[in-house]
């Protein structure tokens, strides 16, 4: 890698000695602490779907109103992290990682007391802002105090407890709603947080020195999430499927093109940008965001696609299908430590090649009719699993080994964002396509562009790197 100045190789050097100077479990309760961390955003982005009845209920409100709570969620936690990253570049990653876990706590508290729907909006945004500070500066530090030998089995880890929070969100969900309210969906968070800080506190390594000094690029850090939230409004809007909205998607398209076409101007000119264009010019970054962005596009259309086209059949309960759509959750969890272990043993680029042409595979067969059996769906959902958890790692690693290591953060929060985009243009743009076909016939369509989309990924996935360059 190159680029990095002596301040930063400092800091970098100083964090992996404190993972690797203290007793052995100290690099063991590093990487629970960021699995902790990064288990919250998907925990908290299923939980709420098992709870919005009693909260429409609760609060005599809207379908749509409410759904905002997962949208607005999701929408925010895509957005922000890239300007988090930075900042966990810029003030430290231990502090941000502390602080956005503090906060998560605190604002699930408050959104546990919410007496109205616009608190618990408030909160819920807050909860969103909280968990996008701490989950790109967790995969930072994680990159900076692990070795490279070791780092891809880390991230498996991770990766297998973010899949595993994911899959079991509905119904730990579920049973926090049947038990208590929808208010215990919240509270629950706060069980998770406080031993998490506990462990942090005592885990995470020291922040380095500081940078030197830069302004800080406070035109990008407004403008990178308006954009990226304008562009994941304008892939919903395709999703609606109105006459309003076809109406004002090429005028809001455009608008968000030239939005997007200036962000870029002014961060290819900015002496520290948030968002660093440079990044993309890096070969294997390019290949793991466009990876991660395809095969989340892919996944999200199957996740939602599923369950639309079964609802109504004979003996396909919304049980039989949430039980059914588990073992691609499932596998993935199971495989991604193992893949993590494959990436440092053979690079990163062929473990991660290897996962996504199974995925892939798995979702091919879909395309042609599939999904109709139990058994052969399950099949598919499980060998489409299997891959994305053998990819999962080698293709995050590529992408914090393709910068350096003073930009980490940055580099973190754009590789997360764009997976959040692949699954906003997985629930919305593909979702319109579900509608026409369901009870009709001609889902194929639907399917396809699944397949071509999971091919992609694997085909962008060839063009990562083995390992990250020297100086």
């Amino acid at each position: 890698m190159t680029g990095a100045d002596p301040a930063a190789a400092s800091g970098t050097e100083e964090a992996a000695r404190a993972a690797r100077g203290g007793p052995k479990g100290r690099e063991g309760a590093l990487v629970a602490t960021v699995a902790l961390g990064s288990m919250l955003a998907p925990l908290n982005s299923t939980m709420i779907a098992v709870a919005l009845p009693r909260i429409i209920a609760g609060f005599h409100a809207g379908v749509a109103t409410a759904a905002w709570l997962v949208t607005m969620y999701l929408i925010a936690m895509g957005t922000l992290q890239p300007v988090a990253g930075k900042l966990g570049d810029r003030l430290g990653r231990r502090r941000m990682i502390l602080t956005g876990m503090a906060l998560f706590a605190l604002s699930s508290l408050g959104a546990a007391l919410s007496g109205d729907l616009l608190a618990l909006f408030v909160f819920r945004a807050l909860q969103a802002a909280s968990g996008a500070v701490a989950l790109p500066n967790g995969t930072a530090l994680l990159g900076a105090a692990i070795p490279q030998g070791r780092r891809g089995a880390r991230f498996g880890l991770v990766g297998s407890a973010t899949s595993t929070a994911a899959a079991v969100g509905p119904a730990l969900g579920g049973v926090l709603v049947g038990l208590a309210d929808w208010r215990a969906i919240f509270l629950v968070n706060v069980l998770i947080l406080v031993p998490a800080l506990i462990v942090g506190w005592r885990a995470l390594p020291p922040d380095g020195p500081p940078p030197p000094g830069r302004p800080f690029d406070v035109g990008g850090a407004v403008a990178l999430p308006a954009v990226l939230a304008g562009l994941a409004v304008a892939l919903g809007r395709i999703g609606a499927g109105t006459a309003r909205a076809a109406r004002l998607l090429p005028a809001g398209g455009a608008a968000v093109a030239v939005a997007l076409g200036l962000l870029l101007w002014h961060e290819s000119r900015h002496p520290d940008p948030v968002l660093q264009p440079r990044f993309f010019a890096r070969r294997s970054f390019a290949a793991a965001t466009a990876a991660v962005c395809l095969s989340n596009l892919a996944m999200y259309s199957t996740l939602l696609a599923v369950p639309l086209l079964l609802a109504g059949r004979p003996g396909w309960t919304s049980a039989r299908v949430g039980v059914v759509l588990a073992a691609l959750s499932a596998l993935t969890a199971a495989c991604a430590p193992a893949g993590g272990r494959l990436a440092d043993r053979f690079g990163r680029r062929w473990p991660t090649l290897a996962g996504l042409v199974l995925f892939a595979a798995g979702l091919a067969p879909l395309a042609g009719g599939a999904w109709n059996e139990a058994a052969t769906l399950v099949a598919c959902l499980a060998c489409a699993g299997a891959g994305l958890g053998l990819a999962g790692s080698g293709m995050q690693t590529a992408a914090l080994e393709a910068v350096p290591p003073r930009q980490a953060g940055a580099a973190a929060g754009a590789y997360s964002a764009s997976r959040y985009l692949g699954s906003i243009a997985g629930s919305s743009v593909l979702a319109a396509l579900v509608a026409p076909a369901v009870g009709r016939g001609g889902e194929a369509p639907v399917f396809i562009l699944v397949a071509l989309a999971a091919a992609a990924s694997a085909l962008a996935a060839a063009l990562l790197e083995d390992r990250p360059r020297e100086a």
